[in-house]
């Protein structure tokens, strides 16, 4: 693999254009101090070639060509009236304290996600009551750190724990909402879709 081209977008305000973040040898940075409105932002590269720190959108739409893994620099993006499209795993977005330089532009509000496909994708310190969530397959538990106990109470389907709290992989605190991908869990547990609607089911806290 050759050298990489810095793309910077930073220090300045784009409206109103279609940007295209598709060359897999191009560096993405955005931000610092990078606004964006009525933007739609187009996404096919991997997560370590975008790198976001102190960028805001407002109104921007994603379009994620290619599924976005493990993307947890979102929380160091100020997000407001946007909408998601295309498929996201393992992404965090919102207000994460602590996390790296940069996450006090974390935000998130008034986003939608309906025609996104989240898979393992946490809401961090964020009201997730101004977010509009994927339908089933998806499945989205609202405060589950609260909740990790009612959570725990029952047998998830091939030992899946929704929610960890302890130990050294356990869910930040400050995890307002998770959303997960019933289909690609199941395969992972070898079980069936219908084994986790059948538990999604019992809780008035998880949105399907």
């Amino acid at each position: 693999m050759g050298w990489l081209e810095n793309v910077l977008l930073e220090n300045k305000e784009i409206e109103n254009e279609r940007l295209e973040l598709t060359n897999k040898n191009s560096l993405y940075f955005l931000g610092p101090n990078l606004s964006l409105r009525n933007c739609t932002v187009v996404l096919k590269v991997s997560a370590r070639n975008l790198i976001i720190i102190g960028a805001r959108f407002i109104d921007c739409t994603f379009e994620v060509k290619q599924e976005l893994k493990n993307h947890q620099q979102w929380v160091k993006a100020s997000l407001k009236r946007c909408r998601f499209k295309g498929r996201f795993s393992g992404c965090d977005f919102g207000h994460w304290p602590d996390y790296g330089t940069g996450w006090e532009y974390g935000a998130i509000e008034d986003c939608d996600f309906t025609e996104a496909r989240l898979d393992g994708c946490r809401i961090m310190g964020a009201d997730p009551a101004t977010l509009r969530f994927p339908k089933w397959p998806c499945f989205t538990i609202l405060d589950p750190i609260g909740r990790a106990r009612e959570l725990n109470s029952v047998q998830w389907p091939g030992g899946v724990r929704p929610i960890i709290v302890e130990g050294q992989y356990r869910d930040p605190p400050c995890t307002m909402a998770v959303t997960l991908y019933a289909p690609s869990l199941a395969k992972r547990r070898e079980t069936t879709e219908d084994a986790f609607r059948a538990v999604v089911e019992q809780f008035d806290f998880i949105v399907y």
